[in-house]
């Protein structure tokens, strides 16, 4: 039996492209393994979205040649789709394969005749227009939650962003193949799944019929027994007032939105080609709370954009100290050749940057502090996902905190009542209690 290998960089959505491409190998007789360990293919699952994304990604190729000359190095993803030429320019890349035609993977590494160096299956993506069903496996899985890919693409083109030239335009998945995945992993014992895309908001406009996201949600609601479904990164605009109703309303709807605010600053969002301005973004989550007031609201941010003074990043910390995020991934931005902002004056230094992620990160540290700390006391539903080496269970609330759990619980892979003791270090900590409910 062949074995064959994955590594996984960048967002969820790659990591549900992983999770499929492993089901098709599992499929055709093939054995995953550890990236730790020799195989004689290696799938390498590529990110473009920062220039960091990109040296990760040729570093893992080069160490997984390293643990294994033989292997059959295959690279996909958006770095690959974005510069086949610079990845087959890598020593002991044999396959390219980019965002697209991944359905076909296995076809592709078993026509590859050896010693023909690197070749490249990379199409124009922006001339693809249908979602690429490619599904998932069962047996491929190895957590008890999720990913569900139900879009692809994206139409905004942002000043400082690459996605739409990695993973083209728009690209809805059709309701009955979401269903069908979803009422899968409900019979295969999924306790949450995770509803993710390029631009999750818009999903359904290229299809017409009345279908968006708030309709998907409610159906997924009403016909499958999923005890969990969370939505992942949604942009503020397109979050419609009945899906925030249904937050409120529905305790299988996990409490957690994930609305990039990117920055705190009206005048950066404007050179960054947003389609929002920082009132509205405020009043959204002033309502969010008034309606949910435990729900965590996480976003994402770009300090060092070109043209950020240090009067507009003060904005920005303003606006994080306010808001109380639960969590913030705090990006330097990273200049991307063909987005119009790599070409902008007024050009921030790295050390500039830098000290701002700094700056940004410890105010987003005090407000996930605050944010935990209200749970304490309390006893939450959590969702255990492994046992830890030191005998701690570890598991997620439904308002994506993390918890370590002492005195075990019955096993992994299930809801369980935890009360939570302690707020320490970016994690709660608790205690199963059996005798409560939850």
């Amino acid at each position: 039996m062949k074995t064959v290998s994955f590594l996984t960089l960048g967002c969820k959505v790659n990591q549900y492209d992983t999770d499929a491409m492993r089901g098709l190998f599992l499929a055709r007789g093939y054995r995953p393994v550890e990236t730790t360990e020799r195989a004689d293919v290696c799938v390498i699952n590529t990110c473009s979205v920062t220039h960091i994304g990109e040296r990760k990604s040729r570093q893992a190729i080069r160490r997984a040649k390293r643990l294994n000359p033989e292997t059959l190095i295959v690279v996909a993803g958006c770095y690959a789709q974005l510069n086949p030429e610079e990845i087959a320019g890598i020593e002991g890349v044999n396959l390219i394969i980019g965002t697209q035609d991944r359905r076909h993977i296995v076809d592709f590494v078993e026509s590859y005749q050896p010693g023909s160096g690197a070749q490249s299956k990379v199409r124009d993506i922006l001339g693809v227009r249908d979602f690429e069903d490619l599904n998932l496996y069962g047996e491929a899985l190895e957590h008890t939650r999720a990913y569900v890919k139900i879009q692809e693409g994206c139409d905004n083109y942002c000043t400082f962003c690459i996605i739409p030239y990695t993973r083209g335009r728009l690209k809805s998945r059709r309701p009955e193949e979401i269903y069908r995945e979803a009422n899968y992993l409900a019979a295969h014992g999924y306790k949450e799944i995770v509803l993710t895309g390029i631009h999750l908001g818009n999903y359904g406009k290229d299809l017409g019929e009345g279908i968006d996201l708030t309709g998907i949600v409610r159906h997924l609601l009403a016909t499958t027994t999923i005890p969990r479904i969370r939505l992942g990164s949604i942009e503020s605009v397109e979050l419609s007032a009945e899906l925030i109703a249904m937050l409120a309303a529905e305790e299988r709807l996990c409490m957690h939105l994930h609305l990039p605010l990117q920055s705190g600053s009206d005048a950066v969002l404007q050179r960054m080609r947003r389609h929002y301005r920082l009132d509205a973004y405020c009043r959204l989550l002033r309502d969010i709370r008034r309606q949910v007031p435990d729900v965590a609201i996480t976003t994402d941010l770009i300090v060092g954009f070109p043209g950020e003074t240090e009067e507009m990043f003060a904005e920005t910390l303003a606006t994080l100290r306010e808001f109380g995020f639960a969590a913030v991934h705090v990006f330097p931005y990273s200049p991307r050749v063909g987005t119009p902002a790599a070409s902008f004056p007024e050009q921030v230094p790295e050390a500039v940057k830098k000290a701002r992620v700094h700056a940004a990160e410890a105010v987003a540290a005090e407000t996930g502090q605050q944010y935990r700390e209200r749970f304490v006391g309390r006893t939450l539903a959590v969702l255990t996902e492994r046992q830890r080496e030191d005998g701690l269970y570890e598991g997620l609330t439904e308002h994506y905190c993390r918890v370590l759990i002492r005195g075990g619980v019955p096993h992994t892979g299930a809801l369980w009542p935890v009360r939570i003791t302690a707020a320490v270090d970016g994690v709660l900590q608790g205690t199963y209690v059996e005798e409560e409910q939850v």
